[in-house]
């Protein structure tokens, strides 16, 4: 039986959309497919956080005729009941999200629904577990149609619509549409990298922090996590509380990255605006934020340190990894390092042709690097590679009029964060990001059909009223 908070929560939620459904007209007209059928007008890859988001800002602008893919089970969206391996969200409980200002869809009032207020006076940060219950709920309280273990794997034009190659139970199936976002979030970059030296050992030394890890495995072993940012912690963290025998935390700069820039630029002037800055400001900004790294709250890193097999090594990069019987030997600057397996949270290799539905124009993708050379002080090789997209997250050519129709292919992921900032991979730039998003795609549809539109404007004789004449007498004579 439905918990009587969440249902009365519910009918809030049905009636605040109501009221605020202004304007309803129905506005898009069909689109056929080559095969016959009715091409959708947004697909969306992704159906996690930023991909829910997305339709609902949709689905308000009368955009309903959509469909979000995912290629895992129902409630495996994103990385919260898989890789997410924290406790709670990073961020400060207050943050809205997905609800677009909707005050009755906010995690906060799921939360009081389901657990009352006082729990959530005395909450001080969101547990993950908790973040993906209210992201399921989101999704059916809303009305998102999502189709779960449906993996894209091809993108290609057809008769000017994109084709999307869907595969599903073994079998594919081509699915038409007018645009397609891809909010595949940590995954749109390329593949999670491994450095050289562990992606030379055998499979079962190592890992990297976004597969199944079998921690319980792990228990007595002596474990090395490659990296110092918050997700290698919580991996560090996870293997202790497993029962390691010993965590080497292996960092390859001199100092460890406590500072959040994350907190500092979650204010609506940077999120809204950062997109509207030319080339130099925002590279500047943005490649000074991703040089820090992420920063890990305190909770985070205690997790680790009350565990005396807990060992953090600075200055310590891995110049090379040697299996043996003794285990793997990892050599570093600051010496070496004897363990029994190797986790790597060492983020992802940009490299779109990695991606099965970029890899047909992952050639002809613009980069950073095509549009724009920084100053030398400023130089990053890396963040060079980042997509360069347009106003509206579209992917934008290299060589242009080579592959026009990627402009109907808007990225909202983190390989949209040197583009926009904080943009389509975290919860305190939703309010701000998706209606530039949602805009960005009823913009395009809207100027695809002026011309339909204007014939249907010209042909509109509805009356608001009705004049007879001649017009009856106001009253009899005196």
């Amino acid at each position: 039986m439905k918990h009587d908070g969440l249902s009365v929560l519910e009918s809030r939620v049905a009636a605040d959309l109501a009221r605020t459904a202004h304007p309803r007209a129905p506005w898009l007209k069909p689109v056929m497919a080559p095969d016959g059928t009715r091409a959708h007008d947004v697909i969306i890859v992704g159906g996690g956080q930023s991909g829910l988001a997305t339709a609902f800002g949709l689905l308000r602008s009368r955009v309903d005729n959509i469909l979000v893919l995912d290629k895992a089970p129902a409630g495996r969206e994103g990385p919260w009941r898989s890789y997410a391996r924290m406790h709670t969200l990073r961020s400060p409980k207050d943050f809205t999200g997905p609800d677009l200002d909707i005050p009755s869809l906010t995690y906060q009032s799921w939360h009081e629904a389901k657990f009352g207020s006082e729990s959530w006076d005395e909450l001080a940060l969101i547990p993950k577990g908790h973040w993906a219950d209210y992201l399921d709920w989101f999704r059916h309280v809303t009305g998102i149609p999502v189709r779960n273990e449906a993996e894209v794997v091809d993108i290609a034009p057809v008769d000017g619509l994109l084709a999307a190659t869907v595969r599903s139970g073994g079998a594919e199936t081509v699915l038409h549409a007018r645009k397609i976002v891809l909010a595949t979030g940590q995954e749109s970059m390329g593949d999670w990298s491994l450095p050289a030296p562990i992606a030379a050992l055998p499979a079962c030394r190592r890992a990297h922090c976004a597969e199944d890890i079998d921690f319980a495995a792990l228990a007595g072993k002596r474990v090395a996590v490659i990296g110092a940012g918050a997700s290698a912690f919580d991996n560090a963290a996870t293997a202790l509380e497993a029962g390691a025998a010993a965590v080497h935390l292996l960092c390859r700069r001199a100092e460890i990255q406590v500072v959040q820039p994350y907190r500092w630029l979650t204010f609506r002037g940077f999120l809204r605006h950062l997109g509207d800055l030319d080339d130099a400001w925002r590279w500047r900004f943005m490649s000074a934020v991703m040089g820090l790294r992420e920063g890990f709250p305190q909770a985070t890193y205690d997790r680790c340190s009350v565990h005396e097999a807990f060992r953090l090594h600075l200055g310590a990069p891995v110049q090379s990894a040697v299996d043996g019987p003794g285990g793997v030997e990892l050599a570093t600057p600051a010496g070496s390092v004897a363990v029994d397996f190797v986790i790597c949270a060492s983020g992802i290799e940009i490299d779109l042709s990695a991606r099965p539905e970029l890899s047909r124009f992952a050639s002809n993708i613009a980069s950073w690097a095509d549009r724009y050379t920084p100053p030398e002080v400023e130089r990053d090789d890396r963040l060079g590679r980042f997509p360069y997209l347009g106003d509206d997250y579209a992917l934008c050519e290299r060589v242009p009029g080579a592959t026009s129709w990627i402009s109907d292919i808007h990225l909202f992921s983190i390989a949209s964060t040197m583009s926009f900032g904080a943009s389509g991979s975290s919860i305190n730039a939703m309010t701000t990001a998706v209606p530039r998003l949602v805009s960005g795609l009823t913009r395009g549809l809207f100027r695809a059909d002026v011309e339909k539109l204007w014939e249907e404007f010209q042909a509109y004789d509805v009356p608001q009223a009705v004049v007879r004449f001649p017009p009856p007498a106001c009253g009899g004579e005196g």
